[in-house]
Protein backbone atom coordinates (compact mmCIF):
# COMPACT_ATOMS: atom_id res chain seq x y z
CA UNK A 1 0.00 0.00 0.00
CA UNK A 2 1.27 3.50 -0.82
CA UNK A 3 2.75 5.94 1.88
CA UNK A 4 -0.22 8.07 2.80
CA UNK A 5 1.34 12.13 1.10
CA UNK A 6 0.28 15.34 1.65
CA UNK A 7 -0.67 16.00 -1.97
CA UNK A 8 -3.72 16.32 -3.56
CA UNK A 9 -3.68 16.55 -7.12
CA UNK A 10 -6.74 17.79 -8.90
CA UNK A 11 -7.37 17.16 -12.69
CA UNK A 12 -5.73 20.17 -14.42
CA UNK A 13 -2.21 18.80 -11.99
CA UNK A 14 -2.69 15.89 -13.10
CA UNK A 15 -3.12 15.81 -16.83
CA UNK A 16 0.07 17.81 -16.57
CA UNK A 17 2.50 15.68 -14.72
CA UNK A 18 0.98 12.67 -17.07
CA UNK A 19 1.69 14.76 -20.18
CA UNK A 20 5.16 15.82 -18.85
CA UNK A 21 6.45 12.01 -18.39
CA UNK A 22 4.71 10.84 -21.67
CA UNK A 23 7.30 13.46 -23.54
CA UNK A 24 10.28 13.40 -20.90
CA UNK A 25 9.81 9.68 -21.26
CA UNK A 26 8.82 8.70 -24.49
CA UNK A 27 5.86 6.50 -22.44
CA UNK A 28 3.61 6.24 -20.63
CA UNK A 29 3.99 5.57 -16.78
CA UNK A 30 4.54 1.74 -16.42
CA UNK A 31 1.46 2.07 -13.66
CA UNK A 32 -0.76 4.40 -11.82
CA UNK A 33 0.56 2.97 -8.83
CA UNK A 34 4.11 4.19 -10.10
CA UNK A 35 3.09 7.68 -11.63
CA UNK A 36 1.13 8.42 -8.10
CA UNK A 37 4.51 7.06 -5.85
CA UNK A 38 6.90 9.15 -8.02
CA UNK A 39 4.57 12.60 -7.72
CA UNK A 40 3.98 12.18 -4.32
CA UNK A 41 0.72 11.25 -4.12
CA UNK A 42 -1.73 8.55 -3.28
CA UNK A 43 -3.22 6.24 -6.01
CA UNK A 44 -6.40 6.65 -4.88
CA UNK A 45 -6.16 10.46 -5.45
CA UNK A 46 -5.61 9.83 -9.36
CA UNK A 47 -8.90 7.40 -9.31
CA UNK A 48 -11.29 10.07 -7.83
CA UNK A 49 -10.77 12.01 -11.53
CA UNK A 50 -9.94 8.87 -14.28
CA UNK A 51 -10.17 5.11 -14.01
CA UNK A 52 -7.11 4.91 -16.19
CA UNK A 53 -4.23 6.65 -18.00
CA UNK A 54 -6.41 6.06 -21.48
CA UNK A 55 -9.41 7.95 -19.74
CA UNK A 56 -6.60 10.95 -18.74
CA UNK A 57 -6.21 11.61 -22.18
CA UNK A 58 -9.76 11.63 -23.22
CA UNK A 59 -10.61 14.02 -21.07
CA UNK A 60 -7.46 15.67 -22.29
CA UNK A 61 -9.47 16.07 -25.66
CA UNK A 62 -12.58 17.23 -24.63
CA UNK A 63 -11.34 20.07 -21.97
CA UNK A 64 -9.18 20.98 -25.71
CA UNK A 65 -12.63 21.36 -27.18
CA UNK A 66 -14.35 23.30 -24.01
CA UNK A 67 -11.27 25.73 -23.98
CA UNK A 68 -12.16 26.49 -27.98
CA UNK A 69 -15.46 27.55 -27.22
CA UNK A 70 -14.28 29.61 -24.43
CA UNK A 71 -12.39 31.50 -26.38
CA UNK A 72 -15.11 32.08 -29.11
CA UNK A 73 -17.44 32.64 -26.88
CA UNK A 74 -15.54 35.64 -25.15
CA UNK A 75 -15.53 37.12 -28.90
CA UNK A 76 -18.53 39.38 -29.85
CA UNK A 77 -18.31 39.12 -33.19
CA UNK A 78 -18.51 34.97 -33.12
CA UNK A 79 -22.11 35.53 -31.98
CA UNK A 80 -22.75 37.24 -35.19
CA UNK A 81 -21.04 34.07 -37.81
CA UNK A 82 -23.14 32.23 -39.55
CA UNK A 83 -22.83 28.52 -39.12
CA UNK A 84 -19.96 28.02 -41.17
CA UNK A 85 -18.28 30.80 -40.05
CA UNK A 86 -18.60 29.53 -36.67
CA UNK A 87 -17.47 25.98 -37.89
CA UNK A 88 -14.49 27.63 -39.53
CA UNK A 89 -13.57 29.76 -35.93
CA UNK A 90 -13.37 26.64 -34.05
CA UNK A 91 -11.43 24.76 -36.46
CA UNK A 92 -8.79 27.75 -36.55
CA UNK A 93 -9.17 28.40 -32.51
CA UNK A 94 -8.90 24.57 -31.61
CA UNK A 95 -5.84 23.77 -34.10
CA UNK A 96 -4.04 27.00 -33.04
CA UNK A 97 -3.97 25.19 -29.32
CA UNK A 98 -3.75 21.88 -31.04
CA UNK A 99 -0.39 23.15 -32.37
CA UNK A 100 0.56 24.91 -28.70
CA UNK A 101 0.47 21.40 -27.38
CA UNK A 102 1.86 19.68 -30.58
CA UNK A 103 3.98 17.17 -28.77
CA UNK A 104 1.58 15.37 -26.23
CA UNK A 105 -1.27 15.35 -28.91
CA UNK A 106 1.20 13.86 -31.90
CA UNK A 107 2.18 10.99 -28.85
CA UNK A 108 -1.23 10.51 -27.66
CA UNK A 109 -2.13 10.11 -31.24
CA UNK A 110 0.28 8.24 -32.55
CA UNK A 111 1.47 5.83 -29.60
CA UNK A 112 2.11 2.58 -30.47
CA UNK A 113 1.19 3.07 -34.59
CA UNK A 114 -2.24 1.96 -34.34
CA UNK A 115 -4.27 5.18 -35.29
CA UNK A 116 -7.75 3.57 -35.12
CA UNK A 117 -6.99 2.53 -31.73
CA UNK A 118 -6.02 6.32 -30.65
CA UNK A 119 -8.88 7.55 -32.56
CA UNK A 120 -10.95 6.20 -29.35
CA UNK A 121 -9.36 8.92 -27.88
CA UNK A 122 -11.42 11.25 -29.19
CA UNK A 123 -14.49 9.80 -27.67
CA UNK A 124 -15.67 12.65 -25.37
CA UNK A 125 -14.29 14.97 -27.50
CA UNK A 126 -16.41 14.04 -30.44
CA UNK A 127 -19.73 13.30 -27.84
CA UNK A 128 -19.25 17.07 -27.33
CA UNK A 129 -18.50 17.93 -31.30
CA UNK A 130 -21.36 16.54 -32.98
CA UNK A 131 -24.13 18.21 -30.82
CA UNK A 132 -22.01 21.68 -31.26
CA UNK A 133 -21.58 21.44 -35.11
CA UNK A 134 -25.72 20.08 -35.37
CA UNK A 135 -26.94 23.40 -33.28
CA UNK A 136 -24.58 26.12 -35.14
CA UNK A 137 -24.82 24.83 -38.78
CA UNK A 138 -27.92 26.13 -40.48
CA UNK A 139 -29.93 23.10 -42.28
CA UNK A 140 -29.96 23.16 -46.53
CA UNK A 141 -33.61 22.82 -46.85
CA UNK A 142 -36.88 22.67 -44.69
CA UNK A 143 -38.15 19.92 -44.09
CA UNK A 144 -42.02 18.50 -42.78
CA UNK A 145 -41.03 15.01 -41.90
CA UNK A 146 -39.38 14.22 -38.12
CA UNK A 147 -37.50 11.00 -39.79
CA UNK A 148 -36.82 13.29 -42.93
CA UNK A 149 -35.50 15.78 -40.75
CA UNK A 150 -33.25 13.90 -37.87
CA UNK A 151 -31.38 12.14 -41.35
CA UNK A 152 -30.29 16.24 -42.18
CA UNK A 153 -28.88 16.76 -38.86
CA UNK A 154 -27.34 13.71 -38.83
CA UNK A 155 -25.87 13.88 -42.17
CA UNK A 156 -24.31 17.69 -40.87
CA UNK A 157 -22.99 16.64 -37.75
CA UNK A 158 -21.60 13.71 -39.17
CA UNK A 159 -20.29 15.28 -42.39
CA UNK A 160 -18.54 18.29 -39.53
CA UNK A 161 -16.94 15.56 -38.14
CA UNK A 162 -15.41 13.58 -40.19
CA UNK A 163 -14.37 17.31 -42.27
CA UNK A 164 -12.98 17.90 -38.61
CA UNK A 165 -10.82 14.14 -38.86
CA UNK A 166 -10.03 15.38 -42.65
CA UNK A 167 -8.17 18.53 -40.97
CA UNK A 168 -6.58 16.56 -37.76
CA UNK A 169 -4.94 14.27 -40.14
CA UNK A 170 -3.81 16.72 -42.46
CA UNK A 171 -2.51 18.91 -39.43
CA UNK A 172 -0.51 16.01 -38.01
CA UNK A 173 0.95 15.76 -41.29
CA UNK A 174 1.91 19.15 -42.06
CA UNK A 175 5.77 20.44 -42.15
CA UNK A 176 5.33 23.64 -43.33
CA UNK A 177 6.54 27.14 -41.21
CA UNK A 178 3.77 28.14 -38.93
CA UNK A 179 1.68 25.19 -40.09
CA UNK A 180 0.28 27.82 -42.38
CA UNK A 181 -1.02 25.32 -45.10
CA UNK A 182 -3.41 23.90 -42.51
CA UNK A 183 -4.87 27.05 -42.32
CA UNK A 184 -5.08 27.19 -46.07
CA UNK A 185 -6.87 23.88 -45.95
CA UNK A 186 -9.25 24.93 -43.32
CA UNK A 187 -10.48 28.14 -45.35
CA UNK A 188 -10.43 25.52 -48.29
CA UNK A 189 -12.75 22.69 -46.98
CA UNK A 190 -15.16 24.28 -44.93
CA UNK A 191 -15.78 26.88 -48.41
CA UNK A 192 -16.25 24.03 -50.43
CA UNK A 193 -18.51 21.54 -47.99
CA UNK A 194 -20.78 24.91 -47.35
CA UNK A 195 -20.97 25.10 -51.36
CA UNK A 196 -21.66 21.41 -51.61
CA UNK A 197 -23.97 21.60 -48.89
CA UNK A 198 -25.57 25.48 -49.74
CA UNK A 199 -24.66 26.02 -53.19
CA UNK A 200 -23.66 23.35 -55.06
CA UNK A 201 -21.11 25.20 -57.77
CA UNK A 202 -17.78 22.97 -58.42
CA UNK A 203 -15.38 25.47 -58.77
CA UNK A 204 -14.18 25.91 -54.83
CA UNK A 205 -14.27 21.84 -54.74
CA UNK A 206 -12.46 21.36 -57.57
CA UNK A 207 -10.25 24.24 -55.49
CA UNK A 208 -10.10 21.85 -52.83
CA UNK A 209 -9.32 19.17 -54.83
CA UNK A 210 -6.38 20.50 -56.71
CA UNK A 211 -4.73 22.13 -53.08
CA UNK A 212 -4.24 17.99 -51.68
CA UNK A 213 -3.26 16.78 -55.01
CA UNK A 214 -0.68 19.13 -54.87
CA UNK A 215 0.05 18.66 -51.35
CA UNK A 216 0.22 14.88 -51.71
CA UNK A 217 1.50 14.00 -54.61
CA UNK A 218 3.50 16.94 -55.65
CA UNK A 219 5.79 17.44 -52.59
Amino acid sequence: MATKKNTTPDRQLLISKYTDHCLVHGKRPESVYKFAKDNGFEESHFYKHFSSFEALEKHFFAEMFNHTLEILEKSPAYTEYSGTEKLSAFYFTFFELATANRSFVMFALKEGGTALRNLVKLKELRTAFLPYAEAILEKPFETYGHRVGKVQDAALREGAWLQFLSILKFWMDDTSASFEKTDIFIEKSVKASADLVYNIPLKSVLDLGKFIWKEKFNA
